[in-house]
């Protein structure tokens, strides 16, 4: 003759008047069902487990899924609040030299980039007083440089933002900082017709700052500011 153990009175009492708490917990009901299938033998098949068990696995990814969808709107939103933080920033200057100088300073800053520079195709050299006195945010460069530099000597139309790793970067675009720079991103500027582009770039250190894989509708919208405050100073 044999005997079960009986369960103490009080947890007895406990579960039968609350049997959510025994549902609820992840951990208990697992170490039911496993005590059931191995009260049943190896040689019966619980469908009724197995169904948990896919439904367990369904849950979790799920509970994956949601967690990365509240991640990345997380981060979409901090980017945009980033993105207009900067261009804030950017139309607070009055002066042409101090909405350059901003560039390299406060903006980047607010953009978590390691160097910015604004490349401007031109016949002429970069011989110009004021050229040398932005020398670390300015840089003039011949016609075609630009399209060349974005399509990395390759041809075919390049695109209004480009996000790559960076191995070597250029010094004409960098100087003092190129060997730091393990990515990148290249905005091209349309300064209207009859005038020749201009690209600005923005270097990092973080070889994972910027990717091709990456979304680029926030840098496309900053573009466009960007331009139309350069068209009202060149104008």
């Amino acid at each position: 003759m044999s005997s079960s153990p009986k369960i103490d009175d009080a947890l007895r009492e406990a579960i039968i008047s609350k049997p959510d708490v025994i549902l609820d917990d992840t951990d208990v009901m697992q170490a039911l069902i496993a005590a059931n299938e191995r009260s049943m033998g190896g040689n019966i098949v619980d469908l009724r487990g197995i169904a948990m068990e896919r439904l367990e696995t369904r849950l979790d990814r799920l509970e994956d899924t949601h967690r990365s969808v509240i991640a990345a709107a997380y981060e979409n939103l901090a980017g945009t609040n980033q993105i207009h933080r900067a261009i804030l920033r950017m139309l607070d200057p009055v002066e042409f030299e101090a909405f350059l100088r901003d560039l390299g300073g406060e903006v980047a800053e607010i953009l978590r980039v390691d160097a910015v520079k604004l490349v401007l195709e031109s016949v002429q050299n970069d011989s110009d007083p004021a050229v040398q006195r932005l020398g670390d945010v300015l840089s003039v460069a011949e016609p075609g440089f630009i399209d060349e530099y974005l399509t990395q000597g390759r041809g075919g139309a390049p695109r209004q933002v480009t996000l790559r790793g960076v191995q070597g970067a250029d010094e004409h675009i960098y100087g003092g900082k190129a060997e730091w720079i393990r990515s990148e991103a290249c905005l091209k500027l349309d300064f209207g017709a009859g005038r020749l582009p201009g690209l600005l770039v923005m270097g990092a250190e973080d070889p994972h700052m910027f990717g091709p894989q990456q979304g680029t509708d926030l840098l496309t919208f900053f573009t466009g500011v960007f331009e139309r405050a350069m068209r009202r100073w060149l104008s």
